[in-house]
Protein backbone atom coordinates (compact mmCIF):
# COMPACT_ATOMS: atom_id res chain seq x y z
CA UNK A 1 0.00 0.00 0.00
CA UNK A 2 3.01 2.40 0.28
CA UNK A 3 1.65 4.57 3.84
CA UNK A 4 3.23 4.49 6.88
CA UNK A 5 2.31 1.70 9.20
CA UNK A 6 -0.30 3.09 11.67
CA UNK A 7 -1.60 5.17 8.82
CA UNK A 8 -2.17 1.99 6.77
CA UNK A 9 -3.71 0.52 9.67
CA UNK A 10 -6.21 3.12 10.80
CA UNK A 11 -7.38 3.14 6.94
CA UNK A 12 -7.89 -0.44 6.63
CA UNK A 13 -10.08 -0.46 10.21
CA UNK A 14 -11.92 2.65 8.94
CA UNK A 15 -12.40 1.15 5.43
CA UNK A 16 -13.48 -2.24 6.40
CA UNK A 17 -15.25 -0.96 9.78
CA UNK A 18 -13.31 -3.69 11.89
CA UNK A 19 -14.09 -4.09 15.39
CA UNK A 20 -10.75 -3.22 16.59
CA UNK A 21 -8.59 -0.57 17.45
CA UNK A 22 -6.01 0.19 14.33
CA UNK A 23 -3.17 -0.89 17.24
CA UNK A 24 -5.01 -4.35 17.47
CA UNK A 25 -5.00 -4.54 13.74
CA UNK A 26 -1.14 -3.36 13.68
CA UNK A 27 -0.47 -6.49 16.33
CA UNK A 28 -2.62 -9.29 14.83
CA UNK A 29 -1.23 -8.35 10.98
CA UNK A 30 2.34 -8.00 12.49
CA UNK A 31 1.69 -11.86 14.18
CA UNK A 32 0.18 -12.97 10.49
CA UNK A 33 2.79 -11.61 8.55
CA UNK A 34 5.59 -13.05 10.98
CA UNK A 35 4.01 -16.38 9.88
CA UNK A 36 3.89 -15.79 6.29
CA UNK A 37 7.43 -13.59 5.41
CA UNK A 38 9.79 -16.15 7.30
CA UNK A 39 9.84 -17.77 4.16
CA UNK A 40 9.36 -15.03 1.55
CA UNK A 41 11.61 -15.45 -1.61
CA UNK A 42 13.80 -13.21 -3.70
CA UNK A 43 12.34 -12.04 -6.64
CA UNK A 44 13.70 -14.10 -10.30
CA UNK A 45 16.87 -12.36 -11.13
CA UNK A 46 17.12 -10.72 -7.67
CA UNK A 47 20.35 -12.11 -6.19
CA UNK A 48 21.87 -11.88 -9.31
CA UNK A 49 21.44 -8.39 -10.19
CA UNK A 50 22.84 -7.53 -6.44
CA UNK A 51 25.97 -9.64 -6.69
CA UNK A 52 26.61 -7.76 -9.85
CA UNK A 53 26.10 -4.71 -8.33
CA UNK A 54 28.16 -5.10 -5.75
CA UNK A 55 31.15 -6.85 -7.87
CA UNK A 56 31.09 -3.80 -9.98
CA UNK A 57 31.05 -1.31 -6.61
CA UNK A 58 27.99 0.45 -7.96
CA UNK A 59 26.50 1.24 -3.81
CA UNK A 60 22.30 0.23 -3.17
CA UNK A 61 20.40 0.42 -0.58
CA UNK A 62 17.24 -0.80 0.48
CA UNK A 63 14.24 1.62 0.97
CA UNK A 64 11.01 -0.08 1.86
CA UNK A 65 7.70 0.66 3.36
CA UNK A 66 8.26 -2.36 6.38
CA UNK A 67 9.08 -1.33 9.37
CA UNK A 68 12.77 -2.71 10.77
CA UNK A 69 11.02 -5.96 12.50
CA UNK A 70 9.49 -7.12 9.19
CA UNK A 71 12.42 -6.97 7.26
CA UNK A 72 14.64 -9.15 9.94
CA UNK A 73 11.41 -12.01 9.24
CA UNK A 74 11.49 -11.17 5.66
CA UNK A 75 15.52 -11.39 5.28
CA UNK A 76 15.45 -14.34 7.52
CA UNK A 77 16.91 -17.03 5.06
CA UNK A 78 18.68 -14.16 2.93
CA UNK A 79 21.04 -12.59 5.11
CA UNK A 80 24.33 -13.43 2.98
CA UNK A 81 22.45 -10.92 0.23
CA UNK A 82 21.17 -8.30 2.33
CA UNK A 83 24.86 -7.58 3.90
CA UNK A 84 25.74 -6.40 0.20
CA UNK A 85 23.46 -3.70 0.77
CA UNK A 86 25.04 -0.46 2.02
CA UNK A 87 22.02 0.52 4.15
CA UNK A 88 18.28 0.14 4.60
CA UNK A 89 15.74 2.59 5.21
CA UNK A 90 12.53 1.63 6.79
CA UNK A 91 9.93 3.55 6.46
CA UNK A 92 7.45 2.71 9.10
CA UNK A 93 10.25 3.03 11.58
CA UNK A 94 12.98 5.28 10.29
CA UNK A 95 12.12 8.91 12.07
CA UNK A 96 13.54 10.79 9.02
CA UNK A 97 11.05 9.12 6.52
CA UNK A 98 7.74 12.07 7.29
CA UNK A 99 5.53 10.76 4.86
CA UNK A 100 4.95 7.27 3.53
CA UNK A 101 5.10 6.37 -0.41
CA UNK A 102 3.70 8.01 -2.94
CA UNK A 103 5.75 11.00 -1.06
CA UNK A 104 9.03 10.76 -2.18
CA UNK A 105 10.46 11.30 1.20
CA UNK A 106 12.11 7.76 1.54
CA UNK A 107 13.63 8.06 -1.68
CA UNK A 108 15.84 11.25 -0.69
CA UNK A 109 16.75 9.61 3.15
CA UNK A 110 18.13 6.35 1.09
CA UNK A 111 19.91 8.76 -1.09
CA UNK A 112 21.07 10.88 1.38
CA UNK A 113 22.48 8.24 3.43
CA UNK A 114 25.39 7.18 0.93
CA UNK A 115 28.28 8.29 1.68
CA UNK A 116 28.69 10.71 -1.46
CA UNK A 117 24.95 11.72 -1.20
CA UNK A 118 24.29 11.57 -5.08
CA UNK A 119 22.02 13.40 -6.81
CA UNK A 120 18.52 12.43 -6.79
CA UNK A 121 19.02 12.43 -10.92
CA UNK A 122 21.43 9.76 -10.69
CA UNK A 123 19.87 7.37 -8.36
CA UNK A 124 17.58 4.09 -9.92
CA UNK A 125 14.64 2.74 -8.10
CA UNK A 126 13.59 -1.05 -8.73
CA UNK A 127 9.72 -0.59 -7.27
CA UNK A 128 7.28 -2.98 -7.52
CA UNK A 129 4.31 -0.85 -6.35
CA UNK A 130 2.24 1.93 -8.20
CA UNK A 131 2.78 4.37 -5.29
CA UNK A 132 6.58 3.10 -4.82
CA UNK A 133 7.46 4.07 -8.88
CA UNK A 134 5.20 7.82 -7.49
CA UNK A 135 7.45 8.31 -4.95
CA UNK A 136 10.71 7.60 -6.54
CA UNK A 137 9.53 9.56 -9.65
CA UNK A 138 8.40 12.83 -7.42
CA UNK A 139 11.87 12.46 -5.85
CA UNK A 140 13.54 12.77 -9.53
CA UNK A 141 14.94 9.33 -9.70
CA UNK A 142 14.93 6.87 -12.58
CA UNK A 143 12.13 3.82 -11.77
CA UNK A 144 12.39 0.52 -12.75
CA UNK A 145 8.61 -1.24 -12.06
CA UNK A 146 9.28 -5.09 -11.59
CA UNK A 147 4.90 -5.15 -11.26
CA UNK A 148 2.86 -7.82 -9.97
CA UNK A 149 0.77 -9.09 -13.39
CA UNK A 150 -2.37 -7.91 -11.90
CA UNK A 151 -1.09 -3.98 -12.00
CA UNK A 152 -2.81 -2.32 -14.89
CA UNK A 153 -0.77 -0.91 -17.41
CA UNK A 154 -1.66 2.60 -16.84
CA UNK A 155 -0.75 2.63 -13.36
CA UNK A 156 3.06 1.91 -14.86
CA UNK A 157 3.24 5.06 -16.95
CA UNK A 158 5.47 7.14 -14.33
CA UNK A 159 8.42 4.57 -14.55
CA UNK A 160 11.30 4.51 -16.52
CA UNK A 161 11.04 1.27 -17.89
CA UNK A 162 8.37 -1.32 -16.96
CA UNK A 163 9.44 -5.32 -17.00
CA UNK A 164 8.11 -8.51 -15.98
CA UNK A 165 11.08 -9.99 -13.84
CA UNK A 166 14.51 -8.91 -12.52
CA UNK A 167 15.69 -11.33 -15.31
CA UNK A 168 14.86 -9.16 -18.13
CA UNK A 169 17.32 -6.17 -16.56
CA UNK A 170 19.64 -4.62 -18.89
CA UNK A 171 21.91 -2.60 -16.53
CA UNK A 172 23.46 -0.98 -19.93
CA UNK A 173 20.57 0.68 -20.63
CA UNK A 174 21.30 2.70 -17.37
CA UNK A 175 24.94 3.92 -17.59
CA UNK A 176 25.55 0.33 -15.67
CA UNK A 177 28.52 -2.37 -15.93
CA UNK A 178 26.75 -5.14 -18.05
CA UNK A 179 26.04 -8.53 -16.77
CA UNK A 180 29.04 -10.52 -17.58
CA UNK A 181 27.31 -13.70 -18.69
Amino acid sequence: MGMVHMDMCRKIVDVYKLPITPEEYSKLQKQINSEIMTNAQLMPGAERLLRHLHKHNVPFCLATSSGQDMVEIKITHHQDIFKLFHHRVCGSTDPDVKHGKPAPDIFLVAASRFPDKPDPSQCLVFEDAPNGVKGAHSAGMQVVMVPDERVPLEMCSLATQRILSLEQFQPELFGLPPFDN
